[in-house]
């Protein structure tokens, strides 16, 4: 079985806090991705949206581009306005060969609010969730009908945030909407990892290894403090420093025969912890459990578009 590891660029620039970015360029954060073994990198704020401009610097730093956050809004808007916004990101994801688009839902979201706790997070009724579901999946279906799949985002503080949510979106959607499995997101909310690659595996086109510490998260007041109040205590980290057991969930994907992208996202204070010190954590790690669950982790880095 093949793997490819990569990385979000969330770890040097924090779009949400910005007192959590790093003062480093798009190619230095590369460089150090890619010095830690990394071969892709999810897209982030310091990327040109011009092809023209953004292949040599990928083709410089030996990296292609394994995905990218869109901030969906289907719970609320309508498939054409969602369209509308998506298109150019289709057309550049589709000439840099990058393998998909994350769908991140942010209607009703409170992730990006640091005035909201938690425990006010909006909760779709089973109607609510059915046409929810259905019009994602349309919307995915039309996105790989341009030639660009999507890959859905559970997320904390958003309207998918809990398994059981996660269970009734996947039970209401199709096909055409792949699954990204974040780990860590889904044990923030408390839910079952390995239980959620069991359910879900058949759909599941992208994976998140994001680590939690456990400490951070048991320690919140929810119903006061908010997502962003989360991120900023050091809530998220990179795998072999933080409390989930990766080789268990990397042996699961593995047993169902899982091959793609593990993406290490792990936004936290870059002066704490320096973004190339972790991205070594993270590789090694990984590297570790990886070899035991018995893959290959493809090396090859700027594709060949």
């Amino acid at each position: 079985m093949k793997a490819k590891l990569g990385m979000s660029p969330i770890a040097w620039w924090n779009d949400d806090l910005v007192e959590l970015s790093d003062d480093v360029s798009l190619e230095e954060c590369l460089r150090q991705s890619r010095s830690a073994g990394f071969t892709g990198m999810e897209k982030g704020r310091r990327f040109p949206d011009d092809p023209e401009v953004m292949l040599p610097i990928l083709k410089a730093a030996d990296v292609t581009l394994c995905g990218g956050w869109f901030s969906g809004t289907l719970v609320d808007e309508d498939l054409s306005a969602n369209k509308r916004r998506i298109q150019p990101m289709i057309d550049l994801f589709k000439a840099v060969n990058a393998p998909c688009i994350v769908y991140g839902e942010v209607g009703r979201s409170i992730q990006g609010d640091r005035s909201k706790p938690l425990a006010t997070k909006a909760v779709l009724s089973d109607d609510e969730m059915k046409v929810y579901a259905r019009k994602v999946t349309e919307f995915g279906e039309w996105c790989a009908g341009q030639g660009m799949p999507l890959s859905y985002h559970h997320h904390m503080a958003a309207v998918v945030q809990f398994e059981h949510e996660l269970d009734a979106f996947m039970n209401h959607s199709g096909e055409g909407i792949p699954l990204l499995l974040d780990a860590g997101h889904l044990a923030f909310a408390g839910g079952d990892v390995l239980r959620a690659i069991d359910n879900h595996h058949k759909r599941i086109s992208h994976v998140h290894v994001k680590d939690i510490r456990r400490g951070v998260i048991d320690g919140l007041d929810r119903k006061r403090q908010s997502f962003l109040d989360a991120v900023a205590l050091g809530a998220f980290t990179v795998p072999g420093d933080g409390s989930l057991d990766f080789a268990a969930i990397v042996q699961r994907f593995a047993d169902h025969g899982y091959e793609g992208w593990f993406v290490v996202e792990a936004e936290q204070d870059p002066k704490k912890n320096p973004p190339l010190k972790m991205a070594q954590v993270g590789h090694k790690e990984l590297m570790r459990v990886m070899n035991a669950a018995g893959y290959t982790v493809e090396t090859q880095g700027f594709p060949n578009v």
